[in-house]
């Protein structure tokens, strides 16, 4: 049993991100950060079991028997909820459940909402000026036999003892009380609580780009929530150190905050420009539309080119991908970088040549402008005769070889890799874009362009969808298919490029 956390995929334990990786099965609530199913392995089975007010994916019932069952079947399961598992989560019950079929389990905790959130939005539950202590408090009571959805009040609801709970400690913090806010306040106040007292809501706490805060005081804070149309799940903060927010809140004040970006990139890369987003406040929405994969002749011409290296005078790299792939098969091939010491390495870019030396090679040129053409046409010297190789992609476009070849060099390109369409995810995709709840989305080649069409099909991208390229060849791909040209593109074509083109564009917006 694994506690997921609030949210921000990073609050997630050691411990549970090692049992994840060692699950044959996960069964995840709604709550629990798609993101961290990226620790469990490909073949594991991923089961959803998430709940809302009034609405199941299994009721209580079936995931008792569902864990029971598959840890019965020799599997290891594990059961990945929201928070912490024994705060409100109903771990405690399906650890019963387990142990009276004799079914051992552990127990991994993890970070409560009720702490987190309140944090992340910059309101501290204790503060030496403000409070000295916290109390954790149910946001309703259910008498419906430990079955989710009716919230009439019965027995359990005569366990929340207001007279007590109003004072129960400086700062209260309820659970899951949207909904039942009106109650709350109501007793609040007739227990004794000024209507002075400062409150605040946190929706999606520390989830980036979700998160929402809303202040008021006992008195207000329902009209508030009414106006403001404010939806469950969220976190109420009731106490003095709510007004703290303004003076120390950090998370949703970033130059990005509450955006959403598809990131479009390669899955292999996809997740460190993901995590570039979420550092700045906004929720990356992952689409991978490439997968990269070998040539269809396993790398046949690319080992070919290795074996005669030492006849090149340039090897030209346009892309990660290539240098990774090249590389790759050089030490396969039983060589290191001794075997071309006479040639002299060219990168389009910064991020290909940052490549390049986390493989233990400096390049010798980047051209001013980092585009194939570009590096066709400022290559130094007399390039006259020259062997030029150029691995790259079996997609790659031709301009880096017509620019050499016009310059009367000898290129060699061959296949390093290939891109194939991905696309999984696009039904989520197609959903958000009708909801009208993603922002901008970012393409990082005239390939993603591309297979995001192709993935999408007639599906219309809304024209308050911001589009952000990387560089002007894929921002002319944009506009001729998706009928505009981009809002955002980066003066550099890099991701730091167009990370700083979002941000100045976004600070522009106000």
């Amino acid at each position: 049993m694994i506690g997921a956390g609030p949210g921000d995929p990073k609050l997630i334990t050691v411990g549970g991100a090692e049992a994840l990786k060692k699950a044959d099965v996960v069964v995840y609530d709604r709550l629990a950060h798609p993101k961290l199913l990226d620790y469990a392995r490909m073949d594991a089975e991923r089961v959803y079991v998430g709940k809302k007010a009034d609405q199941h994916a299994m009721t209580q019932d079936g995931i008792n028997a569902l864990l029971a069952d598959r840890a019965a079947a020799g599997k290891t399961v594990a059961r990945l909820k929201g928070g912490d598992p024994f705060v409100f989560g109903r771990g405690g019950e399906e650890a019963e459940y387990l142990r009276e079929r004799d079914i051992p389990f552990v127990v991994l905790p993890g970070v409560t909402s009720a702490i987190a959130a309140p944090a992340y939005a910059g309101i501290p539950v204790t503060h030496r000026d403000a409070a000295s202590s916290f109390a954790v408090i149910t946001g309703h009571e259910r008498n419906d036999g430990r079955e989710s959805g009716t919230r009439l009040p019965g027995e359990a609801e005569g366990r929340r003892r207001w007279d007590k709970i109003a004072y129960a400690a400086d700062t209260l913090l309820f659970l899951m009380g949207v909904e039942n806010l009106g109650e709350i306040v109501t007793q609040l106040m007739a227990n004794g609580r000024a209507a002075e007292t400062p409150v605040a809501l946190v929706r999606w706490g520390t989830w980036a780009g979700q998160q929402e805060t809303l202040v008021g005081s006992l008195g207000d804070i329902v009209e508030r929530v009414r106006v403001a149309k404010f939806k469950a799940p969220a976190v109420t903060i009731v106490g003095e150190v709510v007004k703290l927010r303004e003076k120390i809140r950090w998370f949703d004040i970033g130059p990005l905050a509450g955006k959403r970006v598809i990131v479009t990139r390669a899955r292999e890369q996809a997740s460190e420009f993901a995590e570039m987003l979420r550092e700045r406040g906004a929720e990356p929405i992952e689409f991978p539309l490439i997968s990269i994969v070998p040539p269809a002749d396993g790398y046949a011409a690319l080992d070919n080119a290795l074996v005669r290296i030492g006849s090149y005078d340039w090897i030209c790299f346009v892309s990660a991908p290539a240098v990774r792939a090249f590389c790759e098969r050089l030490t396969a091939a039983g060589k290191d970088a001794r075997a071309f010491a006479g040639a002299k390495l060219a990168a389009v870019g910064p991020a290909t040549a940052e490549a390049l030396r986390g493989f233990g090679l400096q390049p010798d040129f980047l051209p001013q402008i980092a585009t194939g053409a570009g590096l066709g046409a400022e290559l130094p010297g007399e390039v006259f005769g020259k062997n030029v190789l150029l691995p790259r992609a079996a997609e790659g476009e031709d301009a880096l070889a017509e620019a050499l070849i016009a310059r009367e060099a000898t290129v060699d390109a061959v296949t390093a890799y290939a891109n194939v369409v991905d696309g999984a995810g696009a039904e989520e995709v197609r959903e958000r874009l009708a909801e009208g709840t993603v922002d901008v989305v970012t393409f990082t080649s005239s390939s993603t362009v591309k297979n995001f069409v192709t993935a999408l099909g007639e599906a219309p991208l809304p024209t308050s969808v911001k589009i952000a390229c990387i560089g002007p060849s894929t921002a002319k791909t944009a506009t001729e298919l998706l009928g505009r040209a981009p809002e955002i593109l980066a003066d550099e074509p890099t991701m730091a490029g167009l990370l700083a083109a979002l941000e100045g564009f976004h600070a522009r917006q106000g």
